[in-house]
């Protein structure tokens, strides 16, 4: 198991070259809040690439997430990977800031998953609350449920690939 360390203990380590911070969160939520310093590896692939290339072999490791809770649910794959010296950061990223930590953020577009769910859960209620004024606009909501139900079995999301052409989710 994992040994927890508190952000500051994290901070300190890290600031004296004696650990370094690895990040298991997706690369949209690093871009959003991330420990200046630390380095990515997502969860979603930390297992099909070498971890310790990025490090120093003899170098301990310290996990850290958002919350902490999915390096902890993680923390045998996590330490199998590190090989010897791994620790978690105990309360992960938030932990951090909340201890007065430095951070980097970087503003963006809300998450494409977030967008769609506003999206959606937006044309449902109006096609409910119009259907009040005019019956056939209860058809809106059934016709975004069907879009919905496809996107699911077919990994196509039409909606997602317009918001994907939004302005605010372009590259500048």
């Amino acid at each position: 198991m994992l040994e927890k360390i508190a952000p500051q203990e994290a901070y300190r380590r890290v600031q004296a070259g004696e650990a370094d911070l690895i990040d298991i969160r997706e690369t949209q939520e690093y871009a959003e809040v991330s420990v200046p310093g630390a380095r990515l590896a997502p969860l979603s692939i930390i297992a099909k690439h070498p971890l310790r290339a990025a490090c120093a072999p003899e170098q301990p490791l310290i996990f850290t997430c958002r919350s902490g809770k999915r390096t902890e649910k993680n923390a045998e794959l996590l330490e199998r990977l590190a090989g010897r010296g791994a620790s978690m950061l105990e309360g992960g990223v938030d932990a951090w800031e909340k201890a007065g930590l430095p951070v980097e953020r970087t503003p963006g577009p809300l998450p494409m998953f977030r967008q769609i769910q506003i999206g959606a859960g937006g044309l449902v209620l109006l096609g409910v609350l119009g259907s009040a004024v005019w019956r056939p606009m209860f058809w809106l909501s059934a016709l975004v449920g069907a879009g919905l139900v496809f996107a699911g079995l077919t990994g196509y999301c039409g909606l997602g690939m317009l918001l994907a052409k939004m302005p605010w989710n372009q590259k500048k």
